[in-house]
């Protein structure tokens, strides 16, 4: 499974819903998060990816899109 799809999977789980956004769709607006879901989509990115992200970087608007989170886990290798 690719990068894309892994973190399209782990959108819906947090959300609890089937979602496939498009790259600028605001994760937001469209309601698939909340502020209360950044914290579990952060938590489940760390685990899938094996990666650490700081708590300077819970920042909404870097995870705004699929594309913002995509370019994010590709500058944390």
């Amino acid at each position: 499974m690719d990068r894309r799809s892994k973190v399209i999977e782990i959108l819906s789980r947090v959300a609890q819903k089937d979602v496939t956004p498009g790259d600028d769709e605001s994760l937001f607006e469209s309601g698939t998060l909340d502020s209360f879901a950044l914290p579990d989509l952060v938590s489940a990115l760390e685990t899938e990816f094996g990666i650490s992200i700081p708590d300077s970087d819970m920042n909404p608007r870097k995870f705004e899109t699929l594309g913002r989170i995509l370019e994010y886990l590709d500058a944390r290798g």
